[in-house]
């Protein structure tokens, strides 16, 4: 879910930033409200709705070699990395940034990952003091050690431990403790038998060893090394919750105190790692996957200690390779890009590094991102769009068929107090206390993920701060936080084709509307649903709308199962199902919204040749217009929450009765319609 214009970076101007933002939409490129030469009308739209809306994009855009799919959100995507690109090539160039200003550091953070002469003489030289607390390992009190050591660099071997708010006390934060361990995408990966996984594992086999030879093990210690990584992996994803677990609010909620945990684990020493974490003082902790953690203390008993020395290893540079020299880059894409997304060609070294400055100095470059791109228009009449979907929603809500009158006041409450933010934070992060200095990339980038996780742990046992953003203003992306509840629209994704300042209403409301109909309904979902107004996590669900509630998401459990993306590759329908939720509740709100926007006002006339109902929905089936390499498909319908694309809009058109008002040539015969009785209402 990005922008292009000149100017000068100086410390100046980014002391002169504040939220009151300005700017002029002089900066803003106009872009078409709506491209009716992206269309394929020979198809029918009641066959394909996505081929019909997109068909004509999708024989015209391949996907480019260096990438794994081309959507909207690539297009946006890459647009906001040129725009970034101005602002951060300007400090790289800067000859008299203020030493420790954000000029100096972003300047300094990207040339050091463009010196690529220089990464290819230190190879993992850099690594050195990583490597030693590895080989100094003697016994399992010493990899426990190494391991707390790692964590403090953001580098997770057995578990990442974080802050998060306390799910039953949302005022409060509280550490986390979250399953990591293995180096494929899934659990599912080192267990599923079907012919496209098996293959992933013997590529993966490879991988490994090409990894240790990289780092000048010899060959027959290499495979031997690659074959312990994948056994020990393999014991560690046994016990780990699947995908469907770990979006279970309850499952993943086990707040235990420091006493409790060492009877979970007796293996580990925890007091000893929080210490060496730097937090002695944590008395609990939430651990969202407790099986993990038993099986994890029996292994710290059972392995050797050898065997936790060559894991340690691969752990290390497993999370640094994309940092390094030359040959653990290709190596490192050659796997996890090529092998199992299918992308032929590696991006130009600019936009890897540029991605990676723009995530560390997240909220340093968005400021001075939004003072370019954002002007001030845009922000209000996003919020006026919110405040009609809140509307809309709440209408909804009061109007259901099968939610009784005590469960709607609830739903309702939980509504008018879900809190928007637009754009950007009303408060600036510091980041005077991140180093950044002329030392290799891998350093600045270790040293950035020390800042992080410092960051994160200083907030336990502290108030929740609610002025806090969870993505940085040139995200391309929105989000739900359910804990806070409320709606979050980053700058980033403010731009055409999602919200379009010069298009007519429907296409904004079929587009961005839809994407704020979205977020909202999260808040209702099959997860969302379980926390309250306060984003406390209690049930305030009657016994049978909680049931009712239950079958209906049960229909579309059921429907998107029966959806096959590949052969034999089906979507997953209770992993998917937060997200289908909230396709179909978004697109049916935002549809509303607009009905609501139009009282009193004269009937748009078509344009184009399309009513602005139809407008409404081929809008809502562009944003999402998507081409995807197969390989990358089959790990995203494993991996994703999300839908594929085309599932994402013909699942949701073909079951509201608005889209066959809208389209009334569809009828009962045509490829995908669906009957009454088969569309599943929810909100």
């Amino acid at each position: 879910m990005r922008k292009i214009i000149f100017g000068i970076l100086t410390l100046a101007l980014l002391q002169a930033c504040s939220s009151k933002v300005k700017n002029t939409t002089d900066s803003v490129k106009k872009y078409p409200a709506f491209d009716i030469q992206n269309m394929d009308t020979t198809i029918k739209p009641g066959d394909d709705f996505f081929d019909y809306a997109n068909g004509t994009w999708l024989k015209n855009n391949p996907i480019p070699a260096d990438k794994n799919s081309r959507s909207t959100f690539d297009e946006l995507f890459e647009r906001n990395r040129h725009d970034i690109k101005e602002i951060i090539e300007e400090a790289a160039a800067s000859k008299d940034a203020q030493p420790g200003s954000i000029t100096q550091k972003i300047g300094l953070f990207f040339n050091s990952g463009m010196d690529s002469i220089s990464l290819d003489k230190e190879g993992v030289t850099p690594l050195n003091p990583f490597f030693e607390k590895i080989e100094s390992i003697r016994t399992v009190a010493d990899v426990q050690s190494v391991g707390a050591y790692f964590q403090t660099y953001g580098i997770s071997p057995f578990f990442a431990i974080f802050s998060n708010q306390d799910a039953k006390n949302s005022t409060s934060v509280i550490a986390g403790c979250f399953q990591t361990g293995i180096g494929l995408p899934e659990r599912d990966y080192y267990f599923n038998n079907d012919g496209p996984t098996r293959k992933i594992r013997e590529e993966y086999l490879k991988h490994l060893a090409k990894m240790f030879e990289l780092l000048k093990d010899k060959p027959e210690v290499a495979e031997k090394n690659a074959q312990t990584i994948m056994k020990m992996e393999t014991q560690l994803a046994k016990a780990s919750f699947t995908n469907v677990e770990n979006q279970d609010p309850q499952k993943t909620y086990n707040k235990v105190t420091i006493d409790e945990l060492k009877k979970m684990s007796p293996n580990m020493d925890w007091q000893s790692y929080l210490t060496q974490i730097g937090y002695p003082e944590i008395t609990s902790i939430n651990i969202y996957q407790p099986i993990f953690l038993k099986e994890l203390s029996n292994m710290m008993k059972s392995v050797p200690v050898e065997d936790w020395k060559t894991f340690l290893r691969w752990q290390l540079i497993n999370s640094t390779a994309a940092y390094l020299s030359d040959d653990f880059v290709k190596q490192n894409f050659d796997f996890y890009n090529k092998t199992l997304s299918g992308q032929e060609k590696m991006e130009p070294r600019w936009k890897l590094v540029l991605d990676v400055t723009s995530y560390s100095l997240g909220e340093a470059i968005g400021q001075l991102y939004v003072t370019k791109y954002f002007p001030p228009i845009a922000k209000q009449k996003m919020t006026d769009l919110v405040m009609n979907l809140k509307k809309s929603l709440k209408a909804r809500i009061e109007n259901l068929t099968w939610m009784g009158p005590e469960t709607k006041l609830e739903a309702v409450a939980k509504l008018e107090k879900m809190g928007v933010k637009v754009g950007y934070p009303d408060k600036w992060r510091d980041y005077s206390g991140l180093e950044v200095s002329a030392q290799p990339y891998i350093l600045n980038v270790l040293n950035s993920q020390a800042f992080e996780f410092k960051y994160s742990m200083n907030k336990i046992g502290k108030p929740v701060d609610r002025n806090e953003w969870g993505m940085t203003p040139q995200t391309v992306n929105a989000y739900y936080n359910p804990n806070r509840n409320e709606i979050v629209f980053p700058a980033g994704i403010l731009q055409p084709p999602f919200f379009n300042m010069d298009a007519d209403d429907a296409v904004n409301y079929g587009a961005i509307g839809m994407v704020i109909g979205h977020e909202m309904t999260h808040g209702f979902d099959n997860q969302g649903r379980q926390y309250d107004k306060d984003g406390n996590l209690r049930d305030w669900w009657t016994k049978d709308d909680a049931k009712a509630f239950q079958d209906h998401t049960n229909m579309l459990v059921d429907q998107y199962n029966h959806y096959e993306v590949l052969d034999s590759t089906f979507v997953n329908g209770k992993l998917t199902l937060g997200e289908n939720i909230a396709d179909l509740g978004g697109a049916t709100v935002a549809y509303n919204a607009y009905l609501l926007s139009l009282q009193g006002k004269e009937t748009p006339k078509p344009i184009d040749g399309f009513t602005d109902f139809q407008r409404f929905f081929l809008s809502y089936a562009q944003i999402w217009r998507t081409n995807m390499r197969d390989k990358e498909l089959r790990k995203r319908v494993k991996t994703d929450e999300h839908s594929p694309a085309k599932i994402r809009i013909n699942g949701v058109v073909y079951n509201m009765p608005e889209f066959y008002e809208a389209f009334p040539d569809i009828k009962p015969g045509d490829k995908l319609y669906r009957t009454p009785d088969q569309r599943p209402v929810i909100w």
